[in-house]
């Protein structure tokens, strides 16, 4: 069997939709053929930890854990947070939004000092434990995980040294995207130039959407189209159990979201939808369940405050992945919202595959003309409303409050289209990307 390693600074424990992709691979390569080698760190300032996911990984799986600097616990003392506060979720504000200003000189040392992102005190001891383990002649290729977007750099460094093949791996754009520092001119231009010697050098590129591949091609133009290859995210049959229906006790109409919401994505748009059609009472508040699980920023909490909606909404945190999929399987329909900035139509969500391999009606919030709205209109598994279009949203949860009231199905999904998105397919296509670079 030929053996990958992989370079993932996502990895069990830690939590969140990030680390759901490599674990995925991880536990799937072997069924190709390829057995993976895990390089990550010891003990990661995640945004959140998931102990659970550690007994999925694959008996005998070898991962290597290594030293890392992270800087957020000096960030948390200069803008006076709790020690292991998220950090994300707060960083990215709504535009307009006035930051105080000790966030304002952190935010700015972050730009100017950690490039391409404050994983980079990873590098060292990555690239070091990495070289050992390629000198003992088993590895025959290198995968990495992006974002952070360090970890390129690691197996970039990797390549350089031992000469193997290099896939890498992106779940998001890397410069120019909504998550990106405001750079000034030496930072930004330091980074970009990172990012064409990545693109430039690894020998295949895979992208969990196409607007990725459309960025760097847009960017980078002399780049050869054909090292570019979409793999999509997905969900696992797997890990979706079954429901006795006696466990759905709550006879309110359940709409679910799971994930984090954070400056330009947040529930502004939703809410203001749901509380129209209690305003027309064509909705009775008394028979809703909004159900938030995961982590909020301070603005998205304010947001959830000031709500007419009050005790229909409730707020969960972040709680294990099993869980949370259960959850949405005990939901009526689930919610996704996607962030409203310029260039948002190509974005696919990790999570939306997981929506869909539930079964439940999914609620887009998001571009009308998008990436999503053709991934939904081809499984037929919901509605899309742009963020701006109040009264779609509200006729799109209409229709599916109707549909539950009337003991009727909103939707009859697509399932063999469901099925070309099960984790395992894509997986493969990794494992024949790899070979052919082999051979």
């Amino acid at each position: 069997m030929n053996k990958v390693l992989i370079v993932a600074y996502y990895f069990p424990p830690s939590g969140g939709p990030g680390v759901q992709r490599v674990l995925k691979f991880v536990q799937y390569l072997r069924q190709f053929n390829w057995e993976p080698v895990v390089l990550t760190v010891r003990d990661g300032n995640f945004p959140a930890r998931d102990e659970s996911l550690l007994r999925e990984i694959p008996e005998g799986v070898k991962v290597i854990r290594t030293d890392i600097f992270e800087p957020y616990d000096l960030y948390r003392k200069l803008t006076g947070k709790k020690k292991g506060t998220a950090i994300d979720v707060n960083t990215i504000r709504k535009e307009g939004t006035k930051l105080p200003f000790s966030e304002r000189l952190s935010e700015f040392i972050r730009a100017t000092l950690f490039i391409p992102d404050a994983r980079i005190g990873w590098l060292r001891h990555a690239v070091k434990a990495g070289m050992e383990e390629i000198g003992k002649g088993e590895i025959k290729a290198i995968y990495s995980s992006s974002p952070p977007y360090t970890c390129s750099l690691i197996a970039r460094a990797l390549k350089r040294k031992s000469k193997l093949p290099w896939v890498a791996g992106f779940r998001d754009p890397w410069t120019g995207f909504i998550t990106t520092p405001d750079r000034w001119a030496i930072p930004a231009a330091i980074d970009r130039r990172l990012e064409r010697s990545v693109f430039a050098e690894a020998d295949a590129v895979e992208v969990a959407w196409l607007g990725i591949m459309n960025d760097v091609l847009g960017k980078y133009p002399d780049l050869p189209r054909q090292k570019f290859h979409h793999l999509p995210n997905g969900y696992d049959s797997a890990d979706i159990p079954e429901i006795n229906p006696a466990e759905r006790s709550d006879p309110r109409f359940t709409i679910t979201y799971t994930g984090s919401m954070y400056g330009r994505r947040n529930p502004d748009a939703f809410l203001k939808a749901v509380e129209s059609l209690v305003a027309s009472n064509a909705v009775d508040p008394a028979t809703l369940r909004l159900q938030f699980i995961g982590r909020f920023g301070d603005e998205v909490m304010e947001m959830f405050r000031g709500s007419s909606l009050g005790g229909a909404i409730e707020v969960v945190g972040y709680m294990p992945h099993k869980e949370s999929i259960r959850r949405l399987l005990l939901s009526d329909a689930v919610l996704l919202v996607v962030d409203e900035y310029e260039g948002s139509d190509e974005v696919v969500p990790g999570k939306v595959y997981e929506y869909i391999g539930s079964g439940r009606p999914v609620l887009a919030v998001a571009p009308e003309r998008s990436a999503i709205a053709e991934l939904i209109a081809e499984t037929q598994s919901g509605f899309v409303a742009h963020q701006s279009n109040i009264q779609g949203i509200a006729a799109a949860f209409g229709k599916l409050y109707q549909a539950w009231s009337s003991g009727n199905t909103a939707l009859h999904p697509n399932q063999h289209a469901i099925a070309r998105y099960e984790r395992k397919n894509v997986t493969g296509e990794l494992a024949g990307l790899l070979g052919n670079l082999v051979k």
